[in-house]
């Protein structure tokens, strides 16, 4: 399969350094949770990648289409597959900073593939680098940002932690975490409002799973589980995720 630029953007220069950036980030990872990027090339004024062939749904359409206890039925392997993708970049030192679920495909078996990493940044707190580091441009998508994020600060595996808590959350709720009444609003209230509870829209998560995503979604990258094995691990001890076992007809298919 090939991700081509479109034609408006043939000989872009700045273009062609994304499509290379993300042949970068993502061709050494071989992992059936991660989309496989095997070339970068460039044909004249085209640039384009190499991928492995997939045609399935992301998980935001999933939800539309096929409804949210699609999702519900199988969280526990969806969610673990989740955190491998991301502990395999995370390995690799990058982070991924656009986690949301148009970012992960799923097919009918519930298989999972994350994608898209044009945005993916090279993890920097703690490091000497951060201390030099300049502010940046904002990127990534509004209703998953980390705090970290929209304030422009170096970044690092836990930046994706809280995002894919935004997203969990949206999986089990149906809905955002977080909206806003303009787009500012929306980002000050990922830095400032409470976190909300995930039970007040869905009584049937357990309490341990909810402090888990509520733990994912601290304000303080310090107070959130120190990576994505460490999430794993904790998920993995979480016997029932649910008070009852969600079944195909439990839930609304309006998925937000």
């Amino acid at each position: 399969m090939l991700k081509i630029l479109r034609s408006q953007n043939w000989g872009n220069k700045q273009e062609i350094a994304f499509l290379k950036h993300e042949f970068e980030v993502v061709h050494k990872i071989d992992d059936p949770t991660v989309v496989r990027v095997f070339e970068f090339n460039i044909e004249g004024k085209i640039g384009y990648l190499v991928l492995e062939l997939f045609t399935d749904l992301n998980m935001k359409q999933f939800m539309r289409e096929r409804g949210r206890d699609r999702i519900l039925v199988n969280f526990k392997k969806i969610a673990q597959q989740c955190f491998t993708s991301l502990q395999r970049l995370h390995e690799q030192k990058w982070v991924h900073c656009d986690i949301k679920p148009d970012n992960f495909l799923m097919n009918e078996d519930s298989e999972v593939k994350l994608i898209d990493f044009a945005i993916a940044q090279k993890s920097t707190r703690g490091t000497l680098t951060s201390m030099f580091r300049k502010r940046v441009r904002i990127q990534g998508t509004r209703s998953y940002m980390s705090p970290e994020q929209i304030r422009g600060e170096a970044l690092d595996g836990r930046t994706d932690i809280y995002s894919l808590g935004c997203v969990f959350y949206e999986f089990l709720t149906g809905k955002l975490p977080y909206t806003g009444t303009s787009p500012n609003d929306l980002l000050n209230n990922h830095l400032r409002a409470p976190i909300p509870s995930a039970q007040v829209h869905n009584d049937n998560i357990s309490a341990r799973l909810n402090t888990l995503l509520a733990g994912m979604m601290a304000k303080d990258p310090d107070n959130r589980p120190a990576s994505m094995s460490e999430v794993s691990r904790q998920f993995s001890t979480l016997k029932r995720p649910f008070k009852q076992a969600p079944t195909l007809d439990s839930t609304d298919d309006d998925s937000n």
